[in-house]
């Protein structure tokens, strides 16, 4: 069975996509961000995966891959197109070859136009295929920078997509209107710029008058893309907390465990957001907790002494949760969440004060 999940950049409306073996528990990204390698890594580790390699359909303009990063964090591997030309890649990909992950693979196929090295990736089964900016929604990648080539990118998608099944389903890079698949035979019909009886002069003449201003980090992002998403000084890399070991969960919310917590209780400060009620009754509370009720958080966190990190704590993790994201509106940097709350705390043993017996 094949893991899939569909994800997506709001900044750059970039798709990010993971596939992995249900068996091997082998993993893969494709077009991964680089401001979003957090949430993909938490992702993989929630979903008890392994990432063996992030490819990228090409060299990007519109943002930086997360390839290096990635594989500084989990140890994966970097593939992509050997005619994109850039540097750092573990493995540079001629058309026709496979990306093996567990019991499945992907097969590569050179579909230039957008840029010079790009191509689409076609799952062993041909039941998806994932187009980067050849092929969009009702749309194509546009052609005028970049080794762009229109002939090429028309010819890509007409020999080399449009000849996969009908049913294939078509994944791309980006959507900027909040469409997420498409198929072969959606696209032959009514994709405006490349389906039906268009023919390549057409698309050529209209490629030529688009007259779009370039992408707004594509200074930034192809000098980047060509070292595979490696920093130079104009991109440091996001710095992770270093007050606790601390976890960041696919839902964006930094994590401390108990055990941690009950050893360093002197080096927080313990934010309870449950009701007064529930601070005073049978879970009891953490020694040293401030009671701030979730209602009242948003109101009062300029009260808060910022001398030290927070915690927050709730019953069961998912108020808390809550409260961490609106500590950090609030400007405090340092904060995580104690996942399972107090219902986790005593079940453990930790002591607490207050309470039944």
């Amino acid at each position: 069975m094949l893991v899939f999940r569909q994800l997506f950049d709001p900044t750059s409306s970039t798709y990010t996509y993971l596939l992995g073996c249900s068996v091997s528990k082998e993993a893969l990204l494709i077009d991964p961000v680089f401001e979003q390698a957090r949430r993909d890594a938490a992702l993989i580790g929630e979903l008890g995966l392994t990432l063996a390699w992030t490819l990228d359909t090409h060299v990007h303009a519109d943002h930086v891959t997360g390839a290096w990063l990635l594989k500084q964090r989990l140890g994966s591997k970097i593939a992509l197109s050997a005619a994109a030309g850039a540097a750092g890649a573990d493995r540079l990909l001629q058309d026709g070859d496979r990306i093996e992950f567990g019991r499945r693979f992907l097969e590569v196929r050179a579909t230039p136009g957008h840029t010079s090295g790009c191509v689409t990736y076609v799952l062993d089964d041909e039941s998806m295929a994932f187009t980067g900016d050849c092929l969009l929604i009702r749309g194509s990648g546009r052609t005028d920078f970049q080794q762009g080539d229109p002939r090429a990118l028309y010819r890509s998608v007409r020999s080399r997509i449009f000849a996969l099944p009908e049913s294939c389903l078509l994944y791309p890079a980006h959507d900027y209107r909040g469409l997420t698949v498409s198929s072969v035979i959606e696209e032959k019909r009514f994709n405006p710029r490349l389906g039906g009886e268009i023919g390549e002069n057409d698309y050529v003449g209209y490629m030529k008058n688009l007259d779009l201003p370039h992408p707004k980090k594509i200074d930034e992002a192809v000098p980047a893309n060509l070292r595979c998403g490696q920093p130079g000084n104009e991109t440091p890399p996001p710095a992770e907390p270093a007050w606790a070991p601390l976890r960041f969960t696919f839902g964006g919310v930094w994590e401390v465990e108990p055990h941690w917590l009950e050893e360093n209780l002197a080096k927080v400060n313990i934010i309870d957001v449950r009701e007064p009620a529930e601070f005073s009754g049978p879970l009891g509370h953490i020694h040293g907790a401030t009671l701030l009720p979730l209602g009242e958080l948003a109101a009062r966190a300029k009260e808060l002494p910022k001398d030290r990190p927070v915690v927050a704590v709730c019953r069961a993790g998912s108020r808390s949760a809550h409260a961490t994201a609106i500590l950090q509106k609030a400007g405090i940097a340092d904060v995580a969440n104690l996942p399972g709350g107090m219902l986790r705390w005593r079940a453990e043993g930790r002591a607490v004060e207050g309470g039944a017996a």
